[in-house]
């Protein structure tokens, strides 16, 4: 009798899978992207203290101050783009603040930037960036292919 049971529970549940994957067999999903009517152009800038770099010369300092610069305006971007992650914490004994402290996080990737202008301003180097997302799009097109569910048999 237990036997007799788990054979046509067996039965039940292979015939429910086969009858999801035979309505999924038969279509075809094609993803399709649309281009937006307009697109934003985010921009960014970038400080480094110029004495602060690391440098035996002052040249060398001056071409690491650029690179910061840059690097920041880059985070300033990524920051636009996906948000900033602000994690905290505060200690509190006899209701009387102990300590406070946060940190935060940036993850993203940023394609299609573009270095605007960099110059000195007094002891600091700036570096500005803009992102055209109509650039972005562009490449996004350019390297991704149409796609589609694959037909999946399920046993």
């Amino acid at each position: 009798m237990r036997r007799l049971a788990y054979k046509l529970a067996l039965i039940g549940m292979m015939a429910m899978l086969s009858g999801c994957s035979t309505f999924y067999d038969q279509q075809y999903v094609e993803w399709e992207t649309q281009t937006p009517d307009q697109f934003p152009v985010l921009t960014a800038v970038g400080y480094a203290p110029i004495a602060k770099q690391p440098g035996d010369s002052d040249s060398e300092k001056m071409l690491a101050a650029m690179r910061a610069s840059k690097l920041a305006a880059y985070r300033e971007l990524a920051e636009q783009v996906y948000g900033q992650r602000i994690n905290g914490n505060s200690a509190v004994s006899d209701w009387a603040l102990q300590s406070d402290s946060y940190e935060t996080s940036i993850d993203g990737v940023i394609r299609g930037a573009e270095v605007v202008k960099t110059y000195s301003v007094g002891e600091f180097y700036a570096t500005e960036l803009k992102l055209d997302f109509a650039r972005v799009h562009r490449l996004y097109e350019s390297i991704s292919r149409p796609q589609k569910i694959k037909n999946v048999t399920y046993y």
